[in-house]
């Protein structure tokens, strides 16, 4: 009886070969940026041949969609719908920015090379802006229970939009030197009294 060629090492190999270029990439996508990362440094980082990664990503695009996908799973952000369950609004804010300081404190320097190349790499902003879609309706979990209207309204969402941001974290955390809970105090106080 002839024995049947399994391809299982070979698909394992070729996975594990495809998963060092991608894991290769995303670290030089959060250090330098994807706009300054090479092939040649990929396949360096990676211990592979140029010619490999051109194999597993044949173009530009297919290596950044892995890399994208891969990115946001393997640093997801927060959960907004967890902090809907808490009914006061300010113990919900004060909640949520705790959570967000601390993803920004893991993962904020590696985001904000990322978004800087947004500009050059159009193509990069794109497949990222369904992710960073979260950040709305963070926005929006946390409006909630405020009982804001109109011209209040509008600086409510502007203050919570502002204490969501990458930015905000930069400014008051490593700029300034806030401590992540100084910041969080900060942003809930602004918020309250907008």
């Amino acid at each position: 009886m002839p024995r049947t060629y399994r391809k299982t090492r070979r698909a394992a190999t070729t996975a594990a070969t495809r998963q060092r270029i991608v894991d290769a990439a995303v670290g030089l996508h959060m250090s330098i940026g994807p706009a300054r990362t090479t092939v040649s440094a990929i396949a360096e980082r990676a211990g592979v041949q140029r010619l490999t990664v051109y194999r597993h990503f044949p173009d530009p695009s297919s290596l950044l969609r892995a890399c994208v996908a891969h990115g946001w799973s393997s640093y997801p952000p927060p959960d907004h719908r967890a902090w809907a369950s808490e009914p006061d609004p300010e113990r919900r804010l004060r909640l949520a920015l705790k959570e967000l300081y601390a993803y920004y404190d893991e993962v904020g320097d590696a985001l904000g090379v990322i978004v800087g190349d947004f500009r050059r790499m159009p193509e990069l902003a794109a497949l990222n802006a369904p992710h960073l879609a979260r950040w709305e309706r963070m926005r929006e979990t946390l409006e909630r229970g405020w009982g804001a209207r109109s011209r209040r309204r509008r600086a409510l969402r502007a203050a919570l939009s502002l204490s969501l941001e990458l930015a905000t974290w930069e400014s008051l955390v490593q700029r300034e030197g806030l401590s992540r809970e100084e910041a969080v105090e900060l942003m809930v106080r602004m918020v309250r009294c907008a």
